[in-house]
């Protein structure tokens, strides 16, 4: 079953480009498109998707505090922040909106696919179980000596 992706981005080229780059991967799958984080958010809620590919450089950015913003994406399970800038300033940002990554927008075609990917194998590995305490019961033994 492909991964459910959403791509968040203000620019049409751009989501074009991630679009084609991310169709030629068959384990992956787009299932919506926003141009603003309003959009993003609306569609997070009515989509669910498992992957959230999030331009740090959104219209209406500023209007959402980043507390906010990870609150309302905290159904996805993983989001990765795309950016043109990668100092600490977008790092910040991209944690502040609880990103698992920041990639680096000029070399999409090169992180993009293993980031996702990357997600992917995480999800797959068995989680441990939540440990249960055990008690052993020992009959005394007398000492015969």
């Amino acid at each position: 079953m492909p991964m459910k992706v959403l791509l968040a981005d203000a620019s049409d080229i751009m989501r074009a480009a991630t679009r084609q780059i991310l169709t030629e991967e068959p384990s992956i799958q787009i299932v919506g498109e926003a141009p603003s984080f309003t959009a993003a958010i609306q569609m997070v809620a009515d989509i669910k998707p498992e992957v959230l590919l999030l331009d740090l450089d959104l219209p209406e950015k500023d209007n959402f505090a980043p507390d906010f913003v990870r609150s309302q994406l905290r159904s996805v399970p993983h989001t990765l922040a795309l950016s043109i800038s990668n100092n600490p300033a977008a790092k910040a940002l991209a944690a502040g909106y609880g990103a698992q990554a920041l990639l680096d927008k000029r070399n999409l075609s090169g992180n993009m696919i293993p980031a996702i990917m990357n997600c992917c194998v995480h999800d797959s590995v068995p989680k441990a179980s939540t440990p249960r305490r055990i008690t052993f019961r020992t009959k005394s033994r007398r000492r015969v000596g």
